[in-house]
This record gives C-alpha cells, sequence and structure tokens, in this order.
C-alpha cells in the first residue's frame, strides 16, 4: 500500500513539472512577437532624410579679427557680415584681442558652432599650423585675411588682402617725394632722420617697412639716419617706442615717418609733439588712411601729409565672396587674391576714399 501510494505522489509531481514546463514554453516566444513589431516600427525613422534638412540650412561664415577696436578691423568686419548676408548666408564676427591663444579658441568656437567657412586675421602668425589643421580636420573652409600663414606641412593657406611689398613701395615713393618737394636734403641747416615703424615679428610688416626703407634710401637719406621703431600695431605702443628714439638723436631737425600701419605713424607723430616738433618738421605717411584723413576732415594742421588708402570694406567683401564659392559652388579659394590701394592726400582724399570711409573720418 506504501508502495502504491509512493507511486501515486511521483506520479502526481510528475504532472505538475510537466504543466509548469508547457506553460512556460509559449510565455517565452510572447515577447519574441511585439519585439519584431517595434522593429518594424523603427525603420521608417531610419529612413527619414537627415541629409536633406542639413542641406537646406544657412551657410554660417565666421570673420575673426587680431583687432577688432581699429577702424580698418571694423569695417572688415562688418562688409564680410553684409555681403555674408546679401549671399544668403548667416555670419559671424569675433575679435582675438592680439591674443593668440585666443586665436586659437575663437577658431575652435566657430568649428564648434557649425561654421562651414572661417576667415581671419590672426594674432600670430605662428598658429597658422594649428588652426589650419583644426579647420581641415572639421572640413572647414579656412582663408588667412591681411596676414598670411601657413599649414602644418608648410604650404599657404588661402589669401585675402593686399600685397604687402607693394603697399611699402608706394608709401615709401609718396615719402620720397614729398621729401623730395620739401628741399630738405639741400637745406644745410636741416638734418633729415627716418622713423620706421615697424611690426618686426609680422612678415607682411616687414614686407611693407622693407620696401618703405628702400624707396626712402633711394630717395639720398643715409642708412644711419634710417631709425626702426618696434611696436605692437597699436597707437601707444608705437608713441611709447618712439619716445625714446627721438630723444636719443636730438641733432634731427626733421622728421620722415611712416610704418606698417595708420597707428604706428599717428603714435610716433604724437610722440614727436610731445618732443616739440611742428608738423611743418614733419613728412608722415600713414597706411590705411583712415587715421590720416581725421585732421584733414577737420581742418587742422597735422604731420599726416599723405597715406595709403586701403579699405577693410574690400577685404571683407572679397573674404565672404570667396568662402561663398568654396562652400556652396564648391571652387577652391584663389592662392592669392589683392585688393586695390590708393595713396591720398589732403587735396584728393574726398574724391578717393568710398562714403563710408569718409563718415569714419569725421571729427
Amino acid at each position: 500500500m506504501k508502495r502504491l501510494l509512493g507511486f501515486l505522489t511521483l506520479c502526481i509531481v510528475a504532472s505538475l513539472i510537466l504543466a509548469a514546463c508547457g506553460t512556460s514554453m509559449p510565455s517565452t516566444e510572447e515577447p519574441q512577437e511585439p519585439a519584431e513589431e517595434e522593429m518594424a516600427t523603427e525603420e521608417p525613422a531610419e529612413e527619414e532624410p537627415a541629409e536633406e534638412e542639413s542641406s537646406d540650412e544657412t551657410p554660417l561664415y565666421v570673420a575673426i579679427n587680431k583687432s577688432a577696436d581699429q577702424q580698418y578691423f571694423i569695417d572688415l568686419q562688418n562688409s564680410f557680415v553684409e555681403t555674408s548676408e546679401e549671399l544668403g548666408a548667416e555670419a559671424k564676427k569675433f575679435d582675438a584681442k592680439l591674443d593668440p591663444n585666443l586665436g586659437v579658441s575663437l577658431v575652435n568656437d566657430a568649428i564648434s558652432a557649425g561654421a562651414e567657412g572661417i576667415a581671419i586675421t590672426v594674432p600670430d602668425q605662428t598658429i597658422g599650423p594649428a588652426i589650419a589643421k583644426a579647420a581641415d580636420d572639421a572640413g572647414v573652409v579656412l582663408i588667412a585675411t591681411d596676414d598670411s600663414i601657413v599649414d602644418e606641412n608648410g604650404d599657404p593657406v588661402p589669401f585675402v588682402g593686399f600685397d604687402g611689398t607693394d603697399m611699402g613701395r608706394k608709401v615709401g615713393e609718396a615719402a620720397a617725394d614729398l621729401l623730395s618737394e620739401s628741399g630738405w636734403l639741400e637745406d644745410s641747416e636741416k638734418k633729415v632722420g627716418v622713423l620706421s615703424v615697424e611690426v618686426q615679428t609680422l612678415s607682411v610688416c616687414n614686407d611693407r617697412t622693407d620696401a618703405e626703407k628702400a624707396a626712402i634710401l633711394d630717395a639720398g637719406v643715409p642708412e644711419e639716419q634710417v631709425f626702426p621703431v618696434p611696436y605692437t600695431g597699436e597707437t601707444l605702443s608705437a608713441q611709447d617706442a618712439a619716445g625714446p628714439v627721438i630723444t636719443a638723436n636730438p641733432d634731427i631737425t626733421n622728421w620722415v615717418v611712416f610704418g606698417c600701419n595708420d597707428e604706428g605713424v599717428l603714435g610716433t607723430l604724437n610722440a614727436l609733439a610731445t618732443a616739440g616738433f611742428t608738423h611743418e618738421n614733419i613728412i608722415g605717411v600713414g597706411l590705411g588712411a583712415y587715421e590720416a584723413c581725421k585732421p584733414w576732415a577737420a581742418g587742422q594742421p597735422s604731420g599726416f601729409k599723405a597715406g595709403l588708402f586701403i579699405s577693410g570694406l574690400d577685404v571683407g567683401k572679397t573674404a565672404a565672396e570667396v568662402l561663398y564659392d568654396a562652400v556652396v559652388n564648391g571652387v577652391e579659394p584663389p592662392q592669392n587674391t589683392y585688393a586695390p590701394t590708393t595713396i591720398v592726400t589732403p587735396s584728393n582724399y574726398e574724391s578717393v576714399m568710398d562714403p563710408i570711409s569718409l563718415e569714419n573720418c569725421s571729427p
């Protein structure tokens, strides 16, 4: 009897186990069907035309300048933005404040913001390889404005700006012509000195001032009477650097001044005024003419006797057009794109300079 009960008990347990297995098997298959349904509903989402949406986006171009508080760069950036928007793009502008590290950061910021083209006047040419690589890695078109740069292989980055040697030649020849007209070199009571205001760490500035010095030497000024004035590109820096040079040469009665930009000449003229020189004893030839024209417009006597007019408007407009052609039309940027330059004087500047530049001349 006990054996019979035991056998019955085993049968009951076995039946329960089989019943449990039978109910669990379908449960493992049921979740698979909803999973297949979920995959089917996800497929259309993968087919959405993401690329078509991005192609409809407005391209972003960015202008970065090394010293955007200078009038020239203000004009450049405003023209860049205006032209970009006319071409159907969005544009932003940034100021590197003469800080190389900030220049690199701004390029990276522009790339992160989705810029498809960047135009930069670098605060230091040594950052060229780093920013060129960053732009290339991100597939962003990079052009250099005003100051040339090279990439990590030493190859020049496409450039929009001016021919530095040609600019310097024009400034130097204008100074030489004014000096010849003055008669100072033939006057035994006068001793002429030349203050060459130089950003010696910047190749485009060296191109300018080297050509200026060559022209003034050809005019008959002895080489020992040409004095370099190293500065950073800003007015106050030139003023501070020129003062000791002027003081160290008390035998100079008449000065010729030229430099890398208008700020350099303006700062040096301020130093000469502090040292007691008047506009009759000075021939200053600016490079830019945006500072030179201010005393002319005000009818004030000035050591600025001439200036090479260069327009930031031209460079900004051209830079935007080059980026547009590259990004939208797939046109490779030219290696060099040069804007025009013209010597202006108090008698002709109003007929040469554009309305915006003339407005900036007003006191």
